[in-house]
Formats: C-alpha cells, structure tokens, sequence
C-alpha cells in the first residue's frame, strides 16, 4: 500500500463514500434497522423506574414484531427469510436506541428462539418457533448456573430419562445448580431452552438442550421456582432472574434432538460420535451471540465518538496561542491522544467485524459450512468480542471524560451506555476464558504445522530458531538497526510507517509468544494430569496476552484490507494514516516487549511516540468527517454535547468579548495595567 499519496492540505475524505463502505455488506438492511432505532417509541426513556422500563421494552419487543425486523434468521417457510447475517447487522444498531431492547431481543429470538432452530429438528420448528416469532412464546435461554458460569460442560442440572414414562425428569439438585442471570426469567418468559446433563439408561452424554415451559396464565408451573435478580448495574430495561427446577417432567420429544436423541427406550443416538466434539457443536451454533455482541460494541463506540468528537471540535479552552482567541479542544495534542487513537482503534474494530459477520453468513447459509470453517468463526468470534467490548468500555469512559461535567450528566448518554454495556464482557463469555480458547487455538494450530514437518525440516528450526533467539538477544538486530537509523529520526519513522514493517513486527510477536509457551508447555507432555495442569496455569497470562496480541493483529489486517476498497485517493490517505495511528499504537504500547526481545533499537522506539504525534496532527483536521462518516443523526446520538449548541455559545461569548474590547467601557486588565506601571517607573528613572 503506498503511504502518503496526497499532501495534508490536499488530502480529503469523501464522507458519503466512506459512510456506504461502513455500513457494509447489509447497508440497506443497517439503514432500515437505524431507521427503526430512530422511532422515539423505541428509545429508552431516562429516568424511569425498573418496572417502569422493564414493561416499555417488553412492549417495544412487539414494536419490533410489528415492523418486521427479528423475523430474518428464521426459515422462509415459517414467514422469514434464511438471513442468519442480516439479522445481526440489524439487531446491532438496537443498541442506539436502547441497548437493554438490543439485548431483550437478543435473548427472544438471537437466544431462545435460535436454541430452537439450530438444535431442534424440523417438528420442533413447526411447533415453537411461529409462536416464537411474533412473541406469543417469550423465552429464556436457561444455560448458565451460579456454580460453573463459563464453564457449561460442568453444569449440575440433570435431565434424566425415564422410559417408562417416555419422559425428562429435569432437576436442580443443589442451589449451585440453580439457572442465574437468564433475561426473561423474572416476569415475562413462559418457557425457556435449557441446558442440562442428558442421563439415559444410567449414562451421563453430557450437556443437551431442552424445550421446557415455565409459566401459564397463573404463574410458575408445578416443581418450578425463580427469584427476580431486581435491579443491576445496568440493562434495567430486561427482567433478568434464577430459575430453578424440583422433578419437573417434559415429553421426550421436547429433546432438541439435532446432535443428539433418545429412542422410546432409552438407547442414545448422534450423528457426532466425540463427546467433546458434539458439546462444542451444540455451543458452535450458538455463535451469534458473540458475533453480535462485537457489533453492537463498535456501534456504542461510534456513537461515544461521534458525540465527543463534534463536541471537541467545538468547545474552547484556555488563551494558549491567542490574547483574545481560545483553543479549541481538538487542537491539543492530548485531546488528540485521546480522542483520535480510539478513533482508529473502532475503525479497525468495525472493518473487522464486517469480515466476522461475512465468515458467519458463509456457515449458517450453508456455502461455506465445514467443521473447519466453524471452529474458524468461533475462533475468530471468540478473539474479536474480547477486544471490541473493553474497547467500547474503555472508549465510552474516555469520552466521558473528554467532555468534562458535561459528559457526565446522563441526558449526554456517555454514563447510561457505560452502565450498560459494562456486562459485555462477561456475556456470552467471560472475555478472559474466550481469549484463552483463542490461545488454546494458537497452540494447536502451533502443534499441527510441525506435526506436518518430517526431521530434517524440525532440526533446520531447531537451529534457526537458536540462531533467532541468539540474534535477538545479543542486541546484533537492535546494533544493525541503530546503524541503519544514525542520525535519521525521519529514516526510522520511514521504516515503521511501511506496512509490511508493521505487519512483521506484529505477527512476530504473536508467533515468538505462541512459540515460547508452546516450548514450556511440551516439556511435561507425558507427566501426570496435575503437573501438566500446574505448567499450563504458570503461562496462563502469557497465553492471554498472546491471544490478544492475535486479535489486535487481525484487527490491523482487516484495516489494511479494508484501504484496498477504498477508491477515493484523499480518503484512502486519511484512512491509512488512520491505520498507522493503529498498527503504531499497538508497538508504543508494547514497546518494552519488542526492545526487550530486540525486535526493535532504542532509536527506533523513542521515534514511535514522536511520528504518532504527528499523524496524530495530520489527522486532526479530518477527524469530525470520519466520525461523520459512521452516519448516526441526532435520533441516534440524543445528546445535547453533540447538536452544535456549545458552537452558538462559543460564538456569543466571543462576540461579546469582541464588542467589549472595542467599546470604552471593557475594564482595563491588572496584567496590562501592572505593565503600564512598571513601564512608566522606567521611563520616569531613565530622564
């Protein structure tokens, strides 16, 4: 990719043009769910009781119904429309209008009624999901459990066949077991999926879902129990609660029986002979949840900066270049720092998930749908959700902030987004125990390339590698780059700035990471299941941190890929200093890494802060288009920092200084007096 192909004045960006290659593949199906989020009778309501809001977003679930927006995952036959992608493209811009609707939604028909359709058969369909669909059925998707939380394979409710009967006898033997923090639970779900231990003819196959329902007209069914979880930290608008379930029986056909059934008898059958393998099936094809989850984050972080942004542009702050004139608050480098890295943090985010959800539509449509294909997208599912969610965290806070007292009235949104969205990072997995999956991935793919290689090819790595590390570590690669460099901050700032630079330096972190804790790990291969248990947790960190190395590398991927589609030349320019800001930003950041692993000199690490400094300055005056560009109006950003009034404010004040000065009557300033005198003082010992 060429780098600086047009000047800083004469660089543009074409913000139509960039809006549409942001809105992506689905761009009319973005624009039709924004249009919906921008209905005031969908929006969240501030101040509200919990009450109050919980019945305003169960009413607005039928909003939904009505305008024809959950129906797209669902099969043609039934009313929908196969549009497993589309229908998260659309359920991601809900978040701005009220991320406890996004997420009520989310459980209803992404949750709840997916559980039906990937797990259950084509009888379950035709039973439960038109019921589903147009909200006869609110459901809860009853998976996790106070005991085990992330860890689904080791959940205690039992759901034991009993032949005689043709029956489930579902039962939480203990409070550990109870279902926790299942949206719907509390007031509205009159069934729910739930996730138990299958036992048939005294075997244990392991976690299977089930169709149960949980109320009628007059409440709880017999043998079942909750308790409302009452109000949260954020999502008021969603009745999260416990479910718990005392030999509650349910036909055997009530079995969603895709990957797994029971005959009248007893005998257990699977199109999937591992265990393991069928467990990780039945999770894989809930991916959506996460898929969706990375989407609606980098919408939340659009909107934080969109609202701080424009705001910037237009608040003044302190006489630093002007007796007269304040500074705006973009013009500081540090509102810069702030503002403008996270900037292009959410670019990379957004260009990604566009590939995710493109990667999602390829296995639920069916045209790319291998086990290898699957167990890519949970991967890559499970490695992009982590990052984006901290980032929206991180970015809303910032904002906050950015925008002083302002920023934290709730009536600016930055507090109320922040509260709600906090639990992202823990929904549909902790973010930690996701990344770990991903470093898991990281090694096995590790162990499979040199499985491939024959022992002629694993002795010449043996000794490259030694000869790698010696390299890296005697300071030879730091010495031959300092020598390069001499004398030239400008000739350091060239190399790093080059793409392919920047893309080794970063895929070589991650291998050298993957490659080390890989080598510790194969030294107790053979020893007992504790020792083996004791090695891996002494890398545990090393192995996250690895993994997310992984995921900011393929963030910077998608980035790049994304400049080749760019066919303005002053917007592809803009957008690839965007992109250096990112790939830059990550080496600063990590920089004691890559100089204590002497991947990098010391001159050409003190260059880093410098050069992002000014691409920093060169992005400055384009940063309102770019955030222009992510085509949120005022019915989605609803915050009054952003609708040009502190501009009118700004104005009136220093029109109002300006006539002061002018007129006879602007007091005279102590500074300017104290000056006069002591000028005066002066002249008067000089005669």
């Amino acid at each position: 990719m060429t780098q600086d192909i047009l000047t800083n004045e004469s660089a543009a960006v074409d913000v139509a043009a960039l809006g549409e290659q942001l809105l992506g593949r689905w761009a009319d199906i973005r624009r039709r769910a924004r249009e919906i989020a921008g209905d005031p009778k969908i929006q969240r309501i501030d101040g509200q009781s919990m009450d109050e809001h919980r019945q305003r977003v169960f009413t607005q679930l039928s909003d939904l119904v009505d305008a024809g927006s959950v129906h797209r995952a669902f099969p043609v036959a039934l009313g929908g429309e196969d549009n497993h992608a589309g229908s998260i493209a659309s359920f991601e811009e809900l978040v701005t209008a009220d991320p406890s609707l996004q997420i009520k939604a989310g459980v209803q028909w992404g949750l709840f009624g997916s559980a039906v359709l990937h797990l259950g058969t084509e009888e379950h369909h035709a039973k439960w999901l038109p019921g589903i669909m147009n909200l006869e059925i609110p459901g809860a998707f009853a998976m996790t459990e106070i005991g085990h939380g992330s860890d689904v394979a080791s959940i205690g409710t039992m759901a034991t066949y009993d032949a005689s009967a043709q029956e489930f006898v579902i039962h939480t033997p203990f409070k550990a077991a109870w279902k926790e923090y299942l949206g719907n639970a509390a007031i509205h779900g009159k069934a729910c999926v739930l996730f138990a231990q299958l036992i048939s003819n005294g075997v244990n196959r392991g976690v299977h879902a089930f169709y149960v329902p949980l109320r009628d007209e007059n409440g709880f069914l017999p043998g079942i129990g909750g308790a409302d979880d009452g109000l949260k930290g954020g999502l008021n608008g969603i009745d999260n609660g416990q479910l718990h379930f005392t030999h509650v029986r349910i036909p055997r056909t009530n079995l969603l029986n895709r990957y797994g059934d029971v005959a009248p008898d007893g005998t257990y059958t699977s199109p999937i002979h591992s265990p393991g393998r069928r467990f990780f099936t039945m999770l894989g094809t809930l991916v959506q949840g996460r898929v969706s989850l990375d989407g609606a984050a980098v919408a939340a972080s659009k909107v934080a900066l969109q609202i701080a942004v424009t705001y910037a542009n237009q608040r003044r702050q302190f006489n630093a270049s002007s007796p007269t004139a304040e500074e705006v608050l973009l013009d500081y480098q540090r509102h810069q720092r702030r503002l403008i890295t996270r900037l292009a943090t959410t670019y990379a985010s957004g260009f990604a998930h566009e590939e995710l959800l493109a990667k999602f539509d390829g296995v639920f449509s069916g045209e790319t749908d291998t086990d290898a294909d699957r167990q890519d997208l949970e991967t890559l599912a499970a490695a992009l959700k982590p990052l984006s969610t901290w980032h929206a965290l991180d970015t809303l806070q910032e904002c906050r902030e950015a925008c002083g007292g302002a920023g934290f009235m709730a009536e600016n949104r930055f507090t109320s987004l922040r509260a709600d969205l906090d639990v992202y990072a823990t929904f549909e997995g902790d973010n930690n125990i996701l990344l770990q999956l991903v470093g898991k991935r990281l090694l096995t793919d590790y162990g499979q390339e040199f499985r491939k290689l024959n022992a002629g090819v694993l002795a010449r790595y043996v000794v490259h590698h030694a000869e790698k590390v010696a390299l890296n570590r005697s300071g030879l690669r730091q010495l031959a780059q300092t020598a390069a460099d001499t004398g030239s901050e400008r000739r350091s700032a060239n190399v790093l700035k080059d793409p392919q630079t920047q893309h080794e330096l970063l895929t070589d972190r991650v291998g050298s990471m993957v490659s080390e804790i890989a080598d510790a790990l194969r030294a107790v291969q053979g020893r007992s299941q504790s020792e083996q248990a004791a090695a891996f947790n002494e890398h545990q960190q090393e192995l996250i941190d690895a993994a997310r190395a992984h995921g900011e590398l393929l963030l910077w991927e998608s980035f790049t890929r994304a400049l080749d589609e760019v066919a303005d030349q002053g917007t592809r320019t803009v957008l690839t200093w965007l992109r250096d800001v990112y790939g830059l930003g990550l080496l600063e950041k990590n920089i004691g890494w890559y100089l204590m692993n002497g991947r990098l000199s010391m001159q050409r690490g003190r260059t880093l802060s410098s050069y992002i400094n000014r691409l920093l300055a060169r992005l400055r005056p384009h940063a309102q288009d770019l955030v222009d560009a992510f085509g949120y109006g005022p019915e989605h950003l609803r915050a009054p920092l952003a609708t040009g009034g502190e501009n009118e404010r700004q104005a009136e004040a220093m029109e109002y200084y300006r006539r002061l000065r002018a007129s006879t009557d602007a007091p005279l300033d102590e500074k300017i007096m104290v000056a006069r005198e002591k000028a005066a003082k002066r002249a008067a010992k000089s005669k």
